[in-house]
């Protein structure tokens, strides 16, 4: 390397002074130096500039908007969309300052923005973007219009993955196109020949009867394969063990292995199988510091250990998939929509334990269960351990009706299963890879006897900017009004944005004749995460605890001290006694972010117990299931 030369000669002592001062002299001093014309120039620009600033006008909030809009009708025009609803409700008619001449600009920017929506579906189809062709296609539906049918889209999608070889992305598109339009005969039975093909019994039963109803036949073969019936005993070879090795932790001075062991199964001929995501959570959970190594095995403990990775998961449904490089002896099919009946005898496979390949029989004890974000889970009474989690559970008829999940915390010896229809809708998000986006609204929801009531807007959510009214009861999602039996208002609710994606268009109508066209959002890890932080601790008493509260006529809008004005049936406060009319304080709330749970400290008097005064603490889970 080249020596640089250093010049040790000093400048004279004037010249040393001079940089000394410029470098290390205050702002005063530094003026000082400057001539005087150069000085009163500088002193009279900024003079001037800080004047021309203060004589600017204002700019009215009104036209900002209407700016932000105007941008985003190019560059996104669902958005554009959304925020001009918003607009709508600030200025219009209904509003403390209407503005008329102010609608009728925001009208026209919003007519310009559908036509952009219309063009980038029509691009996004031109391209081959099936699934953003489809999005956008949902949107423009929410606001009314028959842009092209989605089952069309969907069905292009299927044969393009078709033709790559993608068996399973094929297969899902095509029961949901077959859901939105029935297949024609040609293509029920491109379907039904593939799926014998891959040695998928279930799903070529599907197509099988998609094309008798559209009029077709089928070859012996073909119906042959399709009319039988596997047995548990060639299910259990598409069922893994999956161990996640987390290396060595420490308890009392001595080094004990920390593995985590669940089950798989697979669901392509590629090598993918689906399992929980708390199986393989330390894999991909971005807090977690420690060593982390998966893989799968198909038979016992000296079995050959198969490296796997994770594909993409979906927390909130507790799903996962995982790929490991092994051509499998049996692949399940996943497009049954089954949703088994109570009484009906079900077989769980897995590996209790790690013991691999064990199946055990049982029946189906409820359904309807509600432990998880989105929808709800299946109760069964079949033996499931620490190692079944993640296997799959199914019917008589071979069909796979849920996905293992092996006990909740608070319910210990119960067993319970994501049902197999939502694991069919959480796929297409999870194979492309990561964390499964979902969309969401910011609403809390209560199930009444008459309907679904919004008992919640989170402030700073897409419902919050719309204005969604508290206390309104939700009637329709995109025109379709959503029935369902006693105690499954809220999951149907949510399946119907299950199939979107965030950024796109939903209409929402209430039953006092409200109708809003609202942007979705991502659905955050713990919905109500955000919410704690920047809403008082009365109004965040009903999503989290199911106590809507009113002021105390003496204790004025910073009261400690409320009224119960009603509480939600089924929640915590319902479980702990209180009910209408209790006088309560509010003595402490605390949130436990990293536990997911907050606490809320009272003293109340019940009114069913004579006015006894009681203290008592509330908790609450932040990811509660009663979002949308």
């Amino acid at each position: 390397m080249r020596k640089q030369t250093v010049n040790n000669r000093k400048p004279p002592l004037a010249e040393a002074a001079r940089h000394l001062t410029v470098r290390r002299a205050p702002a005063a001093r530094l003026f000082a130096v400057l001539p005087p014309a150069v000085l009163a120039c500088a002193l009279t620009a900024c003079v001037t500039g800080s004047a021309q600033s203060r004589l600017e006008p204002v700019r009215p909030a009104a036209d900002i908007r209407r700016a932000d809009i105007e941008r985003f009708a190019e560059a996104d025009p669902a958005r554009a969309i959304h925020l001009a609803g918003v607009a709508r409700a600030l200025y219009g008619p209904a509003s403390p300052a209407p503005d008329g001449e102010f609608l009728a600009a925001i009208t026209d920017i919003e007519a310009r923005a559908v036509e952009n929506l219309k063009a980038a579906r029509s691009r996004a189809a031109d391209e081959a973007r099936w699934e953003d062709a489809a999005s956008y296609t949902r949107s423009l539906a929410a606001l009314g219009m028959n842009a092209g049918a989605e089952g069309d889209l969907l069905l292009a999608e299927a044969k393009e993955a078709l033709a790559r070889g993608n068996d399973l992305a094929a297969f899902l598109a095509a029961v949901r196109s077959h859901a939105q339009k029935p297949l024609a005969r040609e293509d029920a039975h491109l379907f039904l020949a593939r799926a014998v093909q891959a040695s998928q019994r279930r799903t070529a039963a599907f197509f099988l009867t998609a094309l008798i109803a559209a009029g077709g036949t089928a070859s012996p073969s073909l119906r042959e394969y399709a009319t039988g019936q596997d047995t548990p005993a060639d299910m259990i070879r598409g069922v893994a063990t999956v161990v996640v090795d987390r290396g060595i932790r420490i308890e009392r001075g001595r080094g004990i292995p920390d593995r985590i062991l669940g089950s798989a199964f697979f669901v392509d001929a590629s090598g993918l199988l689906v399992t929980n995501y708390h199986v393989i959570a330390s894999e991909v959970d971005p807090e977690y510091e420690g060593f982390s190594r998966m893989y799968i095995r198909m038979g016992d403990a000296s079995s050959a250990r198969v490296p796997a990775r994770v594909i993409g998961w979906d927390r909130a449904m507790d799903l996962a998939l995982i790929r490991a490089e092994i051509r499998p002896d049996y692949v399940f099919s996943v497009v049954d929509r089954i949703i088994p009946r109570v009484g009906e005898t079900v077989n769980a496979i897995g590996s209790p334990g790690g013991l691999e390949k064990t199946v055990t029989r049982g029946i189906v004890s409820a359904t309807g269960r509600r432990f998880l974000q989105v929808g709800d889970v299946i109760q069964i009474d079949a033996a499931v351990n620490q190692g079944n989690s993640g296997g799959p559970v199914v019917d008589m008829e071979g069909r796979l009706v849920g996905i293992v999940f092996a006990g909740a915390a608070q319910y210990q010896g119960l067993n319970f299963a994501v049902p197999a229809e939502r694991l069919a809708t959480a796929l297409p998000a999870m194979l492309h890879g990561g964390k499964a986006e979902r969309p969401w609204l910011g609403l809390t929801l209560a199930e009444t006897a008459q309907g679904a009531e919004i008992v919640y807007v989170a402030p700073f959510t897409p419902a919050a900017e719309q204005q969604l009214p508290e206390g309104a009861l939700l009637t329709r999602i995109n025109g379709r009004e959503i029935t369902a039996p006693q105690g499954a208002l809220i999951p149907a609710l949510q399946d119907s944005l299950l199939t979107g994606r965030p950024g796109e268009l939903v209409s929402l109508e209430t039953a006092d004749g409200g109708r809003y066209v609202v942007l979705t959002a991502l659905r955050p890890v713990l919905p109500l995460s955000e919410a704690v932080k920047a809403d008082t601790r009365e109004r965040l008493a009903a999503p989290l605890f199911g106590i809507i509260l009113s002021p105390t006529a003496s204790g004025g809008a910073f009261a400690r001290t409320w009224h119960i004005q009603r509480v939600i049936r089924g929640s915590i406060a319902d479980e702990m006694g209180l009910s209408a009319e209790d006088p309560i304080t509010i003595r402490g709330f605390r949130v436990l972010e990293k536990e997911g749970y907050a606490l809320l400290s009272i003293n109340v008097k019940k009114r069913r117990m004579g006015y006894l005064e009681t203290t008592m603490q509330l908790p609450a889970a932040l990811d509660s299931p009663d979002t949308l």
